[in-house]
């Protein structure tokens, strides 16, 4: 039997969070805890309720849905966050992944869509609508998104022990479907921790990446 998800839903327009909400309680599974109509509200009622999952739309009065999701991570809020938007932004998805989002999804996605998404992310998953494999490219060969600076690379670097196997599949030539496949997840997830593992490290191809995994004897 499937666990209950608990949802908030974020907007400012009751017309969309309606319908949203309508979608999501037709499912037997998913039921709506929680609504916000701005963002200080977001984030009262994220803490009372202590949702598994947080619908947010990017724009929003009192704090923009990024803003919302960075807040919540500065506080330790582990919930499962999904940044609604018209937008299909290059910066928008960056935003929100160096935010610390789950997904990013756009308001004008099919209802299986976002059920997938929904799903995904409750599950311990990410999902990026659009095409996000371009973006991803995009950024990591061009670094044509501004972003503020990372911190520079020490020595003591750690990487999790799921950015270890994506780094070992990656330097023995896989590609995003064979890492996929090998570690049962969504090719959407594994562009992700691609792109995470190789943010975090600071390079923009395979040929740095192994230089930089052997300097610091990551595998």
């Amino acid at each position: 039997m499937n666990q209950t998800i608990r949802v908030v839903l974020a907007d400012d327009h009751f017309f969309v969070r309606d319908g949203i909400k309508s979608l999501l309680e037709s499912e037997k599974n998913i039921v709506v805890v929680g609504e916000a109509t701005d963002g200080l509200e977001a984030l009262e009622v994220v803490t009372t309720t202590n949702p598994d999952l947080l619908i947010v739309d990017i724009r929003m009065p009192h704090h923009t849905g990024i803003e919302v999701v960075e807040k919540l991570r500065s506080q330790n809020n582990n919930v499962k966050i999904i940044v609604l938007s018209m937008h299909e932004s290059e910066e928008y998805v960056l935003k929100s992944i160096k935010a610390g989002a789950d997904g990013y999804l756009l308001k004008g996605s099919s209802k299986e869509e976002f059920l997938k998404a929904l799903h995904a992310v409750a599950n311990g998953g990410k999902y990026f609508t659009g095409d996000i494999s371009s973006i991803l490219i995009n950024q990591l060969t061009n670094s044509t998104t501004s972003l503020d600076p990372k911190p520079a690379l020490t020595e003591d670097l750690t990487i999790t022990k799921r950015e270890k196997e994506i780094l070992t599949l990656l330097l023995s030539g896989k590609g995003n479907k064979e890492i996929a496949e090998a570690l049962e997840i969504s090719k959407r997830t594994a562009e992700v921790h691609r792109f995470n593992l190789m943010k975090k490290l600071k390079v923009k191809n395979l040929m740095e990446l192994s230089n930089k995994a052997t300097e610091y004897s990551l595998i």
